[in-house]
């Protein structure tokens, strides 16, 4: 049986009908695109009592002017509203949302897809798939614009090329985030540098990446590059911990999207959020890495008391920048306590975080109780067998079911890449092939 409040009806029925009449100063070209849109008949008695005319707002008109896509469409990556203007009459408007595709059609689920990549080469394949392209300086110089077998035949020669093809090649739906060069320049060249992204990228698509700094600063960073740098993540000042959490809220009061990036542990959401950002992030493959190879370590010297794993912990422990250089100079028990003490925080060994996620399920619960409905949880930074398949059991949790509009999946194309196929493809591949060749 079909309910009413089922029945939909496009706004050209309505005003093929008679019962809207379409405001004069709308174009036929505007209407033509709104027109398609659909309202509930549940709701319709009401609106028809509010206005006889429709229309669309100047963003609407700005949107389309923007894009320029083919007539009667709506391009991807907007919500069509319906709002009141000044007149009394309704009037059609577009939100920007990564979540629509076409004329205002929801993407097939509501968990997004995101890609970690500059190559145009690799992010045409997916580039129906996504709804979201995440890039910062080591992913378009290091990976693509100076390596030669990702830069073919070096076509590409600097960044403004490769956000112009990007541009080009994903549409309108897309967001892009890319992130300045250098973080500690001053307020004025960072913003002269974002203009020239939204130049190429414009407003809709531009989201600004903005990096935690920790005990970094413009006078010490140089030291990190050139490994003299010996503080430990935990040694900044409030200066330099809120340093990039102030450029983020910076430019979040200047009008841009921010994604604050480099989230690793729970306790870093909530203070992110203050910024009121568009994205945050919880990184997975590092954090995962070291907490499962801490735990493996830690049972073989319980279980050999062999020093031999306990000085593989302190190493690995000060590549990872758990501990700093002096504290890796330092007594091995104190080294080993907060070894143990991170695992026990990570939930190493429960349902919480024995797959590497609790930090994400955390980030979840934070988002749910922010006032920023907006803002999405990009889940980010993997590698291996198990990780995506962890986070996409994770996201079936029914804890989560009420935040999956609110979540980003983003990883290098060949990591998606790997996990659309399957061993049984093989072989019932084998079995069809077998069969058309017998025809």
């Amino acid at each position: 049986m079909i309910l009413a409040r089922q029945i939909r009806v496009t706004l050209g029925a309505l005003a093929a009908s008679g019962k809207l009449s379409v405001r004069p100063d709308t174009s036929e070209d505007m209407w033509g695109r709104a027109e398609q849109l659909e309202i509930g008949t549940d709701g319709l008695e009401g609106f028809l009592r509010c206005t006889r005319t429709i229309g669309v707002t100047a963003e609407f008109e700005n949107v389309i002017r923007t894009f320029r896509p083919a007539p009667g469409v709506i391009p991807a990556g907007f919500r069509p509203e319906l709002c009141c203007g000044t007149d009394g009459c309704a009037l059609v408007d577009l939100k920007r949302d990564i979540s629509y595709g076409e004329n205002g059609r929801k993407r097939p689920t509501r968990v997004l897809y995101s890609a970690d990549s500059a190559n145009p080469y690799e992010v045409a394949p997916i580039k129906d798939f996504i709804a979201n392209l995440t890039c910062n300086p080591a992913i378009i110089y290091d990976s693509f614009i100076n390596n030669p077998k990702a830069n073919r035949n070096r076509q590409f020669k600097n960044r403004q090329e490769v956000m112009r093809e990007l541009c080009r090649i994903l549409g309108p739906g897309v967001d892009i985030s890319v992130e300045v060069d250098n973080p500690f320049a001053s307020r004025e060249a960072i913003l002269e540098e974002i203009a020239e992204f939204q130049e190429i990228l414009t407003p809709y698509r531009l989201v600004v990446k903005v990096p935690h700094t920790g005990p970094l600063t413009a006078d010490n960073a140089s030291q990190l590059v050139a490994g003299t740098f010996r503080q430990g993540f935990e040694d900044g000042t409030v200066d330099s911990n809120f340093y990039g959490h102030n450029l983020a809220y910076f430019l979040e009061q200047h009008g841009y999207r921010t994604n604050f990036t480099l989230m690793f542990e729970p306790h870093q959401a909530a203070l992110a959020l203050q910024v009121k950002p568009y994205f945050i992030n919880t990184f997975i493959k590092q954090r995962y890495l070291v907490t499962d190879t801490i735990r493996t370590l830690l049972a073989r010297w319980h279980a050999t008391g062999d020093t031999h794993y306990i000085t593989a912990v302190r190493d690995m422990l000060r590549q990872e920048d758990v501990i700093s250089a002096a504290e890796a100079e330092g007594p091995i028990e104190a080294v080993i306590q907060k070894a143990e003490a991170m695992l026990a925080y990570r939930h190493a060994g429960d349902a919480e975080g024995s797959d590497g996620l609790d930090a994400t399920r955390h980030s979840l619960r934070v988002l749910r109780n922010s006032n920023l409905p907006d803002t999405r949880l990009i889940i980010c930074s993997m590698s291996g067998e198990h990780i995506y398949p962890a986070i996409d059991k994770m996201l079936m949790e029914p804890e989560f079911e009420d935040m999956l509009h609110r979540v980003v999946v983003t990883a290098p194309p060949s990591y998606l890449a790997r996990f659309a196929s399957a061993s049984g493809v093989l072989t019932y591949q084998k079995l069809f092939l077998n069969a058309a060749g017998k025809r």
